[in-house]
């Protein structure tokens, strides 16, 4: 099931998203002239162009690389990385850390993608748009199992929310709090707190879970049933994540008690090492290509 949503699908998801990266790749260019202009007045006015530049080069560059090469702020890269400059950064170490990042960008280069660079004419539009589908495709690459994975998360809970509908459940709004549900109601990401031990003491985060269901024959003082939508494309990544789950389980049962339901909505790649490691933590589950056995659980 999963391998044929992924041959169906993911192509178009992965495009969709490479497609919005290329015009903010082409919006760097254009902040940059085209990377012929990778000052620090621009770096300062523009510092969310960064993770494109440091794509735009050959080899492309991590973030430590360019930490390496250019002897540069960790926390400034930090910052540009989120679209800011450091308020209080001494301003001569500034104009000088933007500096050499725009040297080494613009010594980096990519010369077979940014064809124009080292020659009189200037870029043209068809030249530009290949030059950011390219930068594009290298962005979305190192993204790529999160841009699958959420574009499967978004249609497992479609499918959990179709077959909730069907048996007359009525969704309801995103900020609906997890404890005050009315019978035969659901909710999508809603936050449910949860108690914390920390060095500190015991304080209350927000966890989120995937989706919420008060059961229709739910009574004053019952919790709701809460599922977490996983797919995985192979049997590695699974076993790397397992440990998030239980996680949570315990989270919840230290707040709530053993009366506290969390399972799993699965689809793919999900071994008996895997399965096993969550049913010790008291984890049950639904296959999604057997939906119907959430109904086992009183929905």
């Amino acid at each position: 099931m999963y391998n044929d949503w992924f041959i169906k699908f993911a192509p178009s998801a992965y495009r969709k998203t490479r497609i919005k990266t290329t015009e903010d790749v082409e919006s760097t260019l254009a902040k940059t002239a085209n990377l012929t202009d990778v000052s620090p007045a621009v770096l300062r006015r523009e510092p969310g162009v960064l993770p494109t530049l440091r794509m735009a080069t050959c080899p492309p560059l991590a973030v430590d690389r360019l930490i390496g090469l250019a002897g540069i702020s960790r926390n400034l890269v930090g910052c540009m990385e989120r679209g800011t400059i450091p308020q209080r950064m001494n301003a001569t170490l500034l104009e000088r850390d933007l500096d050499r990042i725009g040297s080494i960008i613009e010594r980096m280069a990519d010369p077979d993608i940014f064809v124009w660079l080292g020659r009189r004419g200037a870029a043209s539009e068809p030249e530009i748009h290949r030059a950011a589908t390219i930068v594009a495709d290298r962005l979305c690459g190192a993204v790529a199992n999160p841009i699958i994975r959420n574009a499967q998360e978004k249609r497992q809970l479609a499918a959990i929310g179709a077959w909730l509908q069907m048996r007359g459940y009525r969704a309801l709004p995103p900020k609906i709090m997890f404890d005050a549900m009315p019978p035969g109601t659901f909710g999508f990401r809603l936050n449910v707190p949860v108690k914390r031990q920390g060095p500190e003491g015991t304080k209350t985060i927000n966890i989120p879970v995937d989706t919420v269901v008060m059961p229709k024959r739910g009574k004053a003082g019952d919790l709701p049933l809460l599922i977490e939508a996983k797919s995985a494309g192979d049997f590695t990544n699974v076993n790397k994540r397992r440990k998030e789950e239980a996680a949570k389980m315990t989270q919840l049962r230290v707040t709530y008690g053993a009366k506290v339901r969390f399972i799993l909505f699965l689809c793919g790649y999900f071994d008996s090492g895997y399965l096993g490691y969550e049913a010790a933590e008291g984890i049950d589950w639904v296959w999604e290509h057997r939906i119907d056995e959430l109904a086992e659980f009183g929905l």
